[in-house]
Order: structure tokens, then sequence, then C-alpha cells
């Protein structure tokens, strides 16, 4: 496909993700209607629609509109190539501009849309980040790094580097992470990489990898993953523990992934299903990465700050509560209950602690984690709270 062929591509998938469709979906389906499209192209679309999505706001803008035409419109204007050498230049090109669209366009001078949020949401961004704020919103416009957890029980940081290396993937060491690898060259051959199939190293945020690495864990405790997904904090975890883990989801198809991703590492995880779990309690550590609006990996996932409403942070609120209120039964005297978003949002964090700690005797915050956004990972936050 051409330069203008891929763009054209991306205007059709972005009208497919503002008609409803997450993009994740739009970029699949896109995908297998269209066979012809080599790794390149697909690799290229998906740049296209995530730096468009990252941006939406102030590239409509730009480009006149909110449809997929005008984004990309806004994209050419703000990055280049010039539209008019793009916009009807043959072949499988977008058609050729309007006299309409040719007009001049300027960038936002609202703040929400300057750091390409929605306007209800802009005051909650920045009571969280203070002054800060427009800085680490227009971060969340880049692509996100690609980042290693090294299986330190099966290779050294360093001897992992030197695997990738043979292999073209370079990479350097996380300075806040002991497990961490940060990619900076070949992220797409990770995953064909003898030390990702051997189960040496698994791709996950350095902030993940912070937030487990300052978790108190000691030989011979049980620990829950209480809201494991995927699985990655609960594989962490068996690699820290170097003993089994156990993991439970109230979706259990996120779990799919689980047991061919614990039989790589070598790691035992123990997945329970909904009513297995009371009668598995009590455990020294139940962790909750409780579902959130991800506004701390937003550029991963921009779509996903489109779609939050007010209604859905309420209800993602709610369930935050209920979800940390049921994990507390499953803690042992004296043990650990660790609370933790992919948030950067007071509303997803201190008010869901907060609203625990003083309804609930004899529970007590023993450590916080807070990272913000940045280039060295996304943001998270964490609160460590034990039971008396």
């Amino acid at each position: 496909m051409t330069p203008a062929a891929r763009l054209a591509a991306a205007i059709d998938v972005l009208d497919d993700v503002i008609a409803g469709t997450p993009a994740e979906r739009a970029l699949t389906h896109w995908a297998r209607t269209h066979r012809f499209a080599g790794s390149g192209d697909r690799a290229a679309l998906r740049d296209h629609v995530y730096d468009v999505l990252r941006a939406r706001r102030s590239l409509a803008a730009l480009g006149g509109g909110d449809t997929g035409r005008a984004l990309v419109l806004g994209l050419l204007r703000r990055d280049g190539p010039d539209p008019l050498t793009v916009f009807g230049s043959g072949g499988h090109a977008p058609q050729a501009l309007t006299p309409e669209e040719t007009e001049v366009a300027h960038p936002p001078t609202n703040e929400a849309a300057m750091a390409d949020l929605p306007d209800w949401l802009w005051p909650l961004w920045q009571r969280a980040l203070g002054d800060r704020a427009m800085e680490l919103a227009q971060l969340q416009l880049q692509r996100a790094p690609v980042f290693l957890r090294v299986n330190l029980s099966r290779i050294s940081r360093a001897a992992a580097q030197a695997s990738l290396l043979a292999e073209a993937v370079t990479t350097q060491p996380h300075p806040f992470a002991d497990t961490a690898l940060q990619v900076t060259d070949n992220p797409r051959r990770v995953a064909a990489s003898a030390a990702y199939l051997d189960g040496q190293v698994e791709v996950q945020d350095a902030a993940s990898q912070i937030a487990v690495a300052r978790l108190p864990v000691d030989p011979g405790q049980r620990i829950l993953d209480y809201c494991a997904g995927g699985g990655g904090k609960a594989l962490a975890l068996a690699d820290r523990l170097g003993g089994p883990v156990w993991a439970h989801d109230i979706d259990p198809r996120r779990m799919a992934d689980i047991a061919p991703r614990a039989a790589r590492a070598g790691a035992t995880i123990k997945t329970l299903a909904t009513a297995e779990v009371a009668k598995a309690a009590p455990f020294d550590l139940v962790l909750c990465d409780a579902p959130c609006s991800g506004s701390g990996t937003w550029r991963r996932t921009p779509d996903a700050k489109w779609r939050l409403t007010p209604e859905r942070l309420s209800d993602l609120n709610t369930m935050q509560a209920d979800i940390l209120a049921t994990a507390a039964t499953l803690t042992r005297p004296g043990g650990l209950l660790a609370y933790a978003t992919c948030s950067v949002l007071l509303e997803e964090n201190e008010a869901i602690v907060a609203s625990f700690l003083s309804g609930h005797a004899g529970w007590s915050r023993v450590d916080r984690l807070l990272l913000s956004p940045t280039a060295d990972h996304d943001g998270f936050q964490m609160s460590v709270l034990r039971r008396s």
C-alpha cells in the first residue's frame, strides 16, 4: 500500500471508531477484510489511527470536523506532509480536498481542547495533577514506549538484554525497576524472540513492575491477584515469591492467557472462579488492580478517553468500592490489601480508599504509591492497607 492508501484506510477505520467500535476491534475487522495488506501496512495503519485518537480533539480543530477524513486532515496539518500531496494524489488515496477543506484552520485555544480532554474531564484532571496537568495531558499524545519484565528467577537482566540484542532488539535498563527493560529499537520483534518464547521476558509496563516490587512479599505467603485479567501482575508476583500465586477475575474469559503465559514462564498460577475465592481465603496479601478509567494509560488506549462519561466514571467508582470491600473479607488478620488503579484521578483512588477506611474499623494505610504518567512509565496509583 502507498502512504496515501494507508491514510485512506485510516479514515475508514476512524469512521468506524467514531461510530462506536473500539479501536482494536475496528483495526482487526479492517485487517480481516483486507487480506492483501502486509504487516508493514497494518503497523502503519495502527500508528495513524492511534496518533489521531490520542489528539482527536485538537486534530478536529485543525481538520475542521470530527469525521475520519477531517481528523486525518488535521493530522497532516500538524505533522505533514502537505495535505495537498496526499488527498487526490491518485490510486487509493483519499479524494481531493474540497474548497471548504482547504480553508485555514487554527489550533484550539480552549484549555481542555489543548489538553485533548473532554470539557467535563479537564477539571478532574487538573485537581489530580495540579500545576503539571497540561504537561502530563500533552505527554499522553505521544506514543507509549514498550517495556519488558525480566523473569529474574530464570535469567539476569543483563543476560536478557544480550539475548534480545542477538536478535536485533535493543533495550536499556529502567532506572526505577530492577526487572524492567525499555525497548529502544525493533519492539515488534519481541514476540518472536527466543527470550520471549522461552519465558525469560514478558511485556509489562514499568509502572506495574514498580508497584509489584513495592509490595512486601515473603516466601511461603498466600497471595491473591483478585482482578487478575491477563495475569501480568500475578506472574510478576510468582517470580518474586518463587511459589504459587492465586488469580481471580469476575470474567473468567479475561484469564484465558494466564495458563499459557505461566507455562512459558515456569510459574504456578492457580486460577479461581468467583464461587471458589471465599473457600480459598484467607490470604496474606490480596492485590486489587481494579477496573478503572485507565487515565494513566490513555496514550496506549486513547479511544477509552473519548468513551469515558461522567455516568461511566460513577459506575466505575461504585464497582471499585464494592471490589475493595469484598477483597477485604479475603485478607487474613494482620494481612495486607493493596488497592491499585492505572488511573490518576482522585475519584478512583484517594476517594475510594478514604471512603473504605472511614467505613471499615481495624484497617489502616501503611504505604502509598503515586506515579504520574511520564516517559519512563504509565500513570499508576496504589494504596497498601493493613488489617489489624
